[in-house]
C-alpha cells in the first residue's frame, strides 16, 4: 500500500525538498503553492517519480484547503500532512512598533490558521491511517527573540503550541513540529534582502532528517533537525 503525502509551500525550498525525498521512497503527493508556474515545474518533476496531485492557491483559502483534502482522499486517504507553506509579514520582516497590522494579520492567517484548517480537513484521513502524522514546520524564532522577527516567531511560537496541544488531543497520531534550521531558501533571502546567504546549507541537507524522522515515528513533540 502506497503512502500519501499533503505537503503544503512546495514549488521551492524545503517544500520541494521534501516532496522530491518522499517521492524518491515512493510516496504519492499532493502539492500546493501560490507561485503556480513554479509549482508546474516541480510538479513535472516529481511525476516522473511517483502520483503527484499539483494544485495552485493559497492556503488561507477555504475551497483551496478542501480541495487539497479531496484530492488526497481520491488517493487513498493523506497518511502525513506537512504544514511547510510560510511568510514573514514583509522583506526584511518589520519591527513589532511599526508592523502593519494587515501584514501581521496575514502572518497569523498563513503560519497558522491556515494549518490548522487544513489539519481538520485532512484528520478524519490521518486517523485512518496506520502511520497518520502531522508535520509542522517551525522555527528557532518561535523559541529565540530576534529583533524583526516578533511577527512571524510568535506565529511559529503558536504553532507549536496547537501541534502540542493537537498531540495531546490525537495520541492516535503522530504530531511533529521541527526547526529545520537557518537553509539557503527563499524565505531567507527574503528575510536578509540583499545579503549573501551561500553560507546557508541546501534544503536538501535536512531531507534525510525528516525521512528518518517518518521510518522512526518517535513521540509527538519539538524536534530540531540535524
Amino acid at each position: 500500500m502506497t503512502n500519501t503525502a499533503v505537503i503544503t509551500g512546495a514549488s521551492q525550498g524545503l517544500g520541494a525538498a521534501l516532496a522530491r525525498g518522499l517521492a524518491r521512497t515512493g510516496w504519492n503527493l499532493v502539492v500546493d503553492a501560490r507561485t503556480g508556474k513554479d509549482l508546474d515545474v516541480v510538479a513535472e518533476e516529481l511525476a516522473r517519480l511517483t502520483t503527484v496531485v499539483a494544485i495552485a492557491g493559497d492556503v488561507v483559502d477555504d475551497d483551496h484547503r478542501a480541495e487539497l483534502a479531496e484530492a488526497s482522499s481520491k488517493l487513498g486517504g493523506a497518511d502525513l500532512l506537512v504544514n511547510n507553506a510560510s511568510t514573514l509579514g514583509g522583506s526584511p520582516p518589520p519591527a513589532l512598533a511599526a508592523f502593519p497590522l494587515p501584514a501581521l494579520l496575514e502572518t497569523f492567517e498563513v503560519n497558522v490558521l491556515a494549518p490548522t484548517a487544513l489539519t481538520q480537513l485532512v484528520l478524519p484521513q490521518l486517523r485512518l491511517s496506520p502511520a497518520g502524522a502531522v508535520l509542522n514546520i517551525s522555527s528557532d524564532a518561535a523559541v529565540e527573540a530576534y529583533e524583526g522577527w516578533g511577527g512571524y516567531g510568535a506565529a511559529k511560537a503558536a504553532l507549536d503550541h496547537a501541534s502540542a496541544v493537537l498531540a495531546k488531543e490525537e495520541p492516535g497520531l503522530r504530531v511533529w513540529s521541527v526547526d529545520p534550521g537557518d537553509l539557503r531558501t527563499r524565505l531567507q533571502q527574503e528575510a536578509f534582502p540583499g545579503a549573501d546567504i551561500s553560507d546557508r546549507p541546501l534544503p536538501e541537507t535536512v531531507v534525510p532528517y525528516f525521512v528518518k524522522l517518518l521510518d522512526e515515528r518517535p513521540a509527538s513533540g519539538r524536534y530540531v533537525a540535524r
